[in-house]
């Protein structure tokens, strides 16, 4: 299963793109939805796309309860078929 992320924005890209950061892991996701986004926002991100500019505090607060659950990070992570782009399971479990 997969879940709404928060990850800061650490650069624009071209075509309504942008690289993220997601505790240690870049990605690249899409802006389409969240056009006023903008480098150092933070975003929830869900299957490859930004869905909502949030604040720091919010995903500093969603992240520490991610760090809570070392089990959703790495390789102890349960694999689920399907293609979200980023999910908990693509966190190391040493940034945890």
């Amino acid at each position: 299963m997969c879940l709404a992320i928060p990850a800061r924005i650490t650069q624009r890209e071209e075509g309504g793109l942008a690289t993220v950061d997601i505790l240690g892991v870049t990605r690249e996701v899409s802006l389409d939805l969240t056009p006023q986004a903008t480098e150092g926002d933070y975003v929830l991100v869900h299957a490859g796309f930004a869905i909502e500019v949030v604040d720091e505090a919010f995903a500093e607060e969603t992240l520490d309860i991610i760090r809570q659950f070392p089990e959703l990070a790495g390789d102890n992570a349960p694999v689920a078929n399907d293609s979200c782009g980023i999910c908990a399971s693509d966190i190391p479990a040493a940034a945890l």
